[in-house]
């Protein structure tokens, strides 16, 4: 499947091709302190990515924000010691 993103950058009318494949996915969104810059972001994606039945993971360092997408519902203990591991500290859902 091809990206909905057009030449110039911007997000095509058919966006939803790409929604459809992966319609079974949940998006959580996570509180994560400790965040204060690229590494950390590199960091908390490299870990949380390798998990079981993550489609994707978007860090937001200055909201102090992890959105993490699953292949269903989200395994909240796992994604809590992959951020831990990263060494950073999961406090809840946001």
């Amino acid at each position: 499947m091809s990206s909905c993103c057009t030449p110039d950058g911007s997000c095509s009318t058919n966006a939803g091709e790409a929604t459809t494949a992966v319609a079974d996915s949940t998006a959580t969104v996570y509180a994560v302190s400790g965040m204060t810059c690229g590494h950390c972001k590199t960091a908390i994606t490299t870990s949380v990515s390798a998990l079981a039945g993550v489609i994707s993971v978007d860090v937001d360092v200055a909201g102090g924000l992890v959105t993490v997408t699953t292949g269903g519902a989200p395994d909240d203990a796992a994604i809590a010691a992959a951020v831990d591991d990263a060494g950073y500290e999961l406090t809840g859902r946001a």
